[in-house]
């Protein structure tokens, strides 16, 4: 099957964590707001073909033959076993989709550290109510979500290699990028923290070397950390 990703062309977003799933399988896409002549028309088109009425409310959205979901965690579940990135059994899968779920809140909470009044206003409009944010980030927020997936790692009955199984799975993806999103956003803070989750820090360098994610990683396919992105790096966040 030739999926089709639909997200802003621009940004990493919570589209790069469904890009990752794609690009370790080795996976048949197109990230069709990324095509020549088509940026800037990722919505309108999803909104086109998702002709059930069944419409995404935002993007990333995956349209996957007669299908159109959205959600990044949803996509990644459906995904997941047909990439080949869970685990068979049912209880592995929720715990997958658990950990993604949870992935998510922190990812929302590093958008919110710098844009805690509204998505709608500057940075500029809210840097006095971001730099209260911030602190509680990085102080409180962070070390308990960081302990949190190392504690996962420490006590997977297989090995503390993967979150879930003995074999690398979509979770594994996204808590690579949230730590290498972490690194850009919040490098004092992390140099910090890194110290204190060595098996987080090993987990996002065996993802960074795998074949397809280094080749991906190195390509023009990704798209650079900006300050226009969940992950942005505003240095009197990061004290």
């Amino acid at each position: 099957m030739r999926y089709e990703l639909y997200y802003w062309p621009q940004i990493q977003g919570r589209g790069e964590f469904i890009r990752l799933a794609l690009e370790e399988a080795g996976a048949d896409y197109v990230d069709v707001a990324r095509l020549p002549g088509r940026k800037g028309a990722a919505f309108d088109r999803i909104l086109e073909r998702a002709a059930d009425g069944r419409t995404p409310f935002a993007l990333p959205a995956l349209r996957a033959g007669r299908l159109v979901i959205a959600q990044t965690a949803n996509i990644l579940q459906y995904l997941g076993p047909r990439l080949g990135l869970v685990p068979k059994a049912e209880a592995a899968r929720l715990w997958a989709h658990q950990l993604q779920l949870t992935i998510g809140d922190l990812v929302g909470e590093a958008h919110d550290s710098h844009h805690p009044i509204a998505s709608g206003l500057y940075y500029h409009q809210q840097k006095r109510e971001a730099s209260r944010r911030s602190v509680n980030f990085r102080n409180e927020r962070l070390p308990k979500f960081l302990g949190y997936f190392e504690d996962v790692l420490r006590n997977n009955p297989a090995g503390d290699r993967h979150l879930v199984g003995r074999s690398l799975s979509y979770a594994d993806l996204s808590l690579f990028q949230v730590m290498a999103g972490l690194d850009y956003a919040f490098p004092r803070a992390m140099g910090r923290m890194r110290r204190r989750h060595a098996r987080l820090v090993a987990l996002h360098e065996r993802v960074a070397r795998r074949p397809r994610i280094a080749a991906y990683l190195a390509s023009e396919r990704r798209i650079p950390f900006n300050e226009y992105d969940i992950f942005r790096c505003y240095p009197e966040l990061d004290r």
